[in-house]
């Protein structure tokens, strides 16, 4: 079983979407929209599924790019949660509906089964992880979005994301929203050049529910961001999670490449790096926010930024090493129901959720014979950051 890691409030309902998209402001989208919408780079989103119908998909997806093979119903969305990360990477924000943060960019959908996926014999004919994550790296998709997980380490899985690095794929998997639990080591963010994202607030905080340990590479807005209620497309609701926080992952990403055709993954990647928000050395990266807060902008307000060697891994350290398994949480610093600002200088907080009542809902993908999983989180607390050990 492998997750869909977002989390929704049900009672929050946002009566107009784009005004609760407060990082689009926070992280300066209409100053990278003069430099980069995301034109010309196709992002595939592997997931439950994208509706190409939503007013603010219309013309955004590339349905005929799916190969056959593990093409299944990709463009029928049975939970809503692969459309909400669709439009969040490339939303057109037509009709009052989600903008994306790169809306010039493609996106070419795959639908995996979840336990979400009711029927037996729907599941059966998903296509395999393996198969979707293969068929991605022989096509011109650049960006692959992977906003699930699972505690699992799969050989077949690893050797298809090896071969996706081998074609030059740049691949954002979400961290998981167990953190409040048992903390597992999530898969796919924990493989080898997969970039793990984790979730923060508006004030640059992780959320307590973010998974951590030393697969967590950067973080990304993904609480109190929009998505679709269900799969009735009727109605957005506010939530929390590290999917969320991944599809704005792989919007940055897609502005980026954009900007520069002519950089390869690791490029992109080390430029986003390199300008992320911290205040720690960058050699000591956090268990809780990786090398910082994703910020696509700094790339993209220097028009001769140098990314660094082609051939240069900027995550070889990690790859080399691999999981740890160091992924318990510090010992508590402080107990607050305001969220600090500090992201470092000693301390990492976890931003609160939305409300007492909302839940961060860790949905488990139907891939294997492991049991179902759902976790519930709420509230805020303050952990001294860990190093990463790698």
């Amino acid at each position: 079983m492998a997750v869909l890691s977002a989390g929704l409030a049900p009672s929050a309902a946002a009566a107009d979407v784009q005004s609760q998209q407060w990082y689009l402001s926070a992280m300066k989208a209409d100053e990278m929209w003069k430099v980069s919408t995301g034109k010309g780079v196709k992002v595939a989103v592997v997931d439950s599924g994208v509706n190409p119908e939503t007013p603010s998909l219309k013309g955004q997806v590339l349905a005929g790019e799916v190969p056959r093979a593990v093409g299944y119903k990709a463009t029928e969305d049975y939970h809503g949660h692969g459309t909400s990360m669709a439009e969040l990477i490339a939303g057109t924000g037509a009709e009052g509906g989600l903008k994306g943060l790169a809306p010039g960019a493609k996106i070419v959908p795959y639908r995996i089964a979840t336990t979400e996926l009711k029927d037996a014999s729907e599941k059966k004919k998903a296509p395999s992880l393996p198969d979707v994550i293969r068929a991605i790296a022989d096509s011109d998709v650049k960006v692959i979005s992977m906003s699930f997980g699972e505690d699992i380490e799969r050989p077949e899985d690893l050797a298809a994301i090896k071969y996706a690095q081998s074609k030059g794929k740049l691949m954002f998997a979400s961290t998981g929203n167990d953190a409040q639990e048992k903390n597992f080591i999530g898969y796919p963010a924990a493989y080898p050049y997969v970039v793990g994202i984790a979730a923060s607030d508006k004030s640059g905080t992780v959320g307590k529910f973010s998974e951590h340990g030393n697969y967590v590479d950067l973080a990304s807005p993904g609480l109190n961001v929009p998505t679709w209620c269900d799969n009735t497309f009727r109605s957005y609701c506010t939530g929390q999670g590290t999917s969320q926080a991944t599809a704005i992952a792989s919007a940055s990403a897609a502005l980026v490449w954009s900007a520069h055709p002519d950089w390869t993954a690791n490029q992109v990647l080390a430029s986003l790096i390199d300008t992320a928000g911290r205040d720690w050395a960058k050699d000591d990266p956090s268990t809780y926010l990786g090398y910082g807060l994703i910020r696509p902008r700094k790339v993209l307000e220097n028009s001769s930024f140098n990314p660094g060697a082609a051939g240069t891994d900027p995550l070889a350290k990690e790859n080399a090493v691999g999981v740890t398994g160091d992924t318990s949480p510090s010992p508590s610093a402080s107990t607050s129901s305001q969220p600090s600002k500090s992201t470092s200088g000693g301390q990492t907080s976890a931003a609160a959720s939305s409300s007492e009542s909302s839940d961060n809902s860790t949905m488990w993908v139907a891939l294997g014979a492991a049991a179902a999983v759902l976790v519930v989180g709420g509230g805020a607390f303050a952990v001294i950051r860990s190093r990463r050990g790698a």
